[in-house]
């Protein structure tokens, strides 16, 4: 009878160590179901950084952008460069080939036009694919992620700057892409260096963000993909061949020498040429940096401020 009794006791001790075990354990289910969110990343630069990469990523995942992106510009260099060959138009003039290049060189500032052409063509795309930067506001309005990303802790001013520095990115990689295939296709290295390169990508980012931020403006307050089209054509060609980047400004008319010296295009070329083939620089390479850092940093500040009034769901 006692070790009868003895047992059950040890079983019921049993049975409530194993139920304590249990509500220990679904004790401590409950807490982590209902224990507080991880503190959220508020940071400005956390907050740019995510929103750009958002963009880019769609551009580097999609294969046929990507290759449509990269190849594009190869093929507006292989035309221009190619079929514009104003070297063998000199030389079927006759004389010597010193004074052909004599002609190329006072004419180009350099003694090939494929080269000349090369380093117009690096700022074309940069030009080209800025232009398309506010298109990403647009659509993002129209299929409505813009209201979530302002329903976000996100500052208007960093969304802004997310779409110029996607279009940044892209323009960097394309005109890298065209350098290469520059030399390839046979442009002039021989003043080609490492800090020259550098500083030549230096001007073709501050060029960049100026004008990415420019037509980031534009799309604002547009909810019309059709009418950002329109501003982007109505800009976009006045602003190349009101420019050095296929011609000289000194050989154009007077009235448009005043247009090309104000535009940015301009600058940007005339470094470019002076670090990478090692012409003259026309305005100066302070002056064209000092220029072109004035520009990005004034379109972009500009930017943000019209995002705080303009900028809605």
């Amino acid at each position: 009878m006692v070790e009868s009794e003895n047992g059950k006791v040890e079983e019921a001790s049993g049975d409530y160590a194993q139920t304590e075990v249990q509500s220990r354990a679904a004790a401590g289910v409950r807490e982590k179901k209902f224990r507080a969110a991880p503190k959220l990343d508020r940071s400005r630069i956390h907050g740019l950084w995510s929103l750009t990469n958002r963009d880019l990523r769609k551009w580097y995942t999609n294969p046929v952008q990507l290759f449509a992106s990269m190849i594009q510009p190869v093929v507006w260099l292989v035309l221009f460069g190619k079929a514009l060959n104003f070297g063998k138009f000199i030389a079927s003039a006759g004389g010597s080939q010193a004074a052909q290049n004599e002609i190329l060189l006072g004419f180009f500032g350099t003694t090939s036009y494929f080269s000349y052409l090369a380093c117009g063509m690096l700022a074309f795309v940069i030009l080209f694919t800025a232009a398309f930067s506010g298109l990403s506001v647009v659509f993002d309005r129209r299929f409505g992620f813009l209201n979530k990303a302002l329903s976000t802790p996100v500052a208007r001013g960093t969304i802004i700057m997310s779409k110029v520095l996607q279009s940044v990115g892209r323009s960097m990689a394309q005109a890298a892409v065209i350098l290469v295939i520059a030399v390839v296709l046979g442009m002039d290295t021989s003043h080609l260096s490492i800090l020259g390169i550098i500083a030549a990508f230096t001007i073709l980012f501050l060029m960049s963000m100026g004008l990415s931020s420019l037509f980031v403006m534009f799309a604002l307050r547009s909810g019309d993909w059709q009418t950002q089209i329109a501003i982007i054509n109505l800009i976009n060609l006045p602003l190349l061949f009101a420019s050095n980047a296929l011609f000289p400004a000194k050989e154009m008319p007077t009235w448009l020498q005043g247009v090309v010296n104000v535009n940015p295009v301009s600058y940007a070329n005339d470094a470019v040429r002076s670090l990478l083939l090692g012409s003259t620089a026309n305005y100066g390479l302070a002056v064209d940096f000092v220029y072109l850092f004035g520009f990005a940093a004034a379109l972009s500040a500009i930017g943000i401020v019209l995002s705080w009034r303009f900028l809605a769901k």
